[in-house]
């Protein structure tokens, strides 16, 4: 794959690396630095009326100084429960009240201070008030910086099935703040690898390639190579949905692994698992299902394994799951069409695609291997 543009603009001390995503009108920033909290960054992407959602996690951390950056303006937060079971219509609700309570009008910006729930719920509910207000994602997790504050989706999980409500909602700007990282969790943290880690796989090799020869320094939390994680992360992904905003086709791509890794996660209840865990195990799958149809040999599979283990991070789904149970979840998947599912498998590390071309024998067979 030929080398994406990038800018590494110093334009602040504080700025390590800043890009964008080019959606015409609703085009917006993306910086990546230390330290970001400040009104020089927060101010101009935020209106007369700010709402802060964040999670009874990240709100002892992070919260009375972001107010405070925010003195001038008329803040307020709702700080909703953590964790990927709370990600529902009854916890959305919450968002509304506030907002509604304090009066908040059409100019208001909502604030995402929290990992990917907060910022789905965040941006759904900024998509939905008054039928579409302002915000601005400041993801506190390496997988939300790295994936889910880019791109504009947005979304609430349903018991029978992830991220089945939503909409398209693009931020106003996006801060991703590696300070903010040093009070991450390994398990958090090694859930965001499984995100940086699939970039690599669905569209850059040479990326994948430093990720082999890095992956100690990510996980020391080395801040040059983590920035540099992000920042290619970002690039990558803002490639994609610069070329297909509302997953049409090539954005799909993004979810490689994401097909088996969220019927994980509903499988097993939300929360259990985190994100990045299923998202890993999904991605040995996709790339077994890739070695039986003949797309890939198991060198390129033992790559992937490889890598992901020394990233600490599953390569099998919970064998407390049956195939059947799987497969149930598998079709109320968001790419499915006329009851086909469809998976992204891999043709080379580097090179994926969306496919239906697979039988079902050959889909039962991986089940079957992982789950017994």
């Amino acid at each position: 794959m030929t080398e994406l543009p990038s800018s590494a603009l110093q334009t602040s001390p504080k700025i390590m690396h800043s890009l964008s995503i080019d959606l015409g009108a609703r085009s917006y920033p993306i910086l990546i630095g230390r330290d970001l909290l400040t009104q020089e960054h927060l101010l101009p992407n935020v209106t007369h009326q700010i709402m802060v959602v964040t999670n009874e996690t990240i709100a002892p951390l992070y919260l009375d100084k972001t107010l405070a950056v925010l003195r001038e303006r008329q803040a307020q937060a709702v700080i909703l429960p953590d964790g990927e079971q709370y990600k529902s219509n009854d916890t959305l609700d919450l968002v509304y009240e506030a907002l509604l309570t304090q009066n908040f009008d059409r100019g208001c910006t909502l604030l995402a201070l929290g990992g990917g729930v907060v910022g789905d719920m965040a941006g759904y509910a900024a998509a939905s008030y008054q039928r579409g207000v302002n915000f601005v994602q400041v993801p506190t997790t390496l997988l939300a910086q790295v994936d889910s504050s880019v791109g504009g989706k947005t979304a609430v999980n349903h018991p029978l099935g992830k991220n089945m409500i939503g909409a398209f909602h693009q931020p106003k700007a996006v801060l991703a703040d590696m300070s903010i990282l040093s009070t991450l969790s390994e398990r958090e943290f090694k859930a965001g690898l499984a995100e940086v880690i699939k970039y690599g796989f669905i569209l850059d090799v040479k990326f994948f390639q430093w990720l082999e020869d890095n992956i100690d320094a990510l996980l020391a939390r080395d801040s040059d190579a983590i920035a540099w994680a992000v920042r290619r992360s970002c690039e990558i992904k803002a490639h994609i949905v610069a070329a297909d905003e509302y997953e049409h086709g090539q954005r799909a791509l993004l979810n490689f692994g994401h097909t088996f890794g969220h019927a994980i996660e509903a499988g097993m209840g939300y929360g259990n698992w985190l994100h990045g865990e299923a998202i890993s195990a999904g991605m040995i799958m996709a790339l077994d299902m890739s070695e039986r149809t003949g797309r890939i040999g198991g060198n390129t599979v033992q790559r992937g394994v490889h890598l992901l283990e020394r990233a600490g991070l599953p390569i099998a789904p919970p064998t407390t799951m049956t195939p059947a149970e799987m497969l149930n979840f598998m079709v109320r998947d968001k790419k499915v069409s006329a009851g086909q599912v469809k998976l992204i498998l891999a043709n080379a590390i580097g090179e994926t695609e969306v496919t239906t071309d697979f039988s079902a024998d050959e889909l039962n067979a991986t089940l079957v291997k992982f789950l017994g």
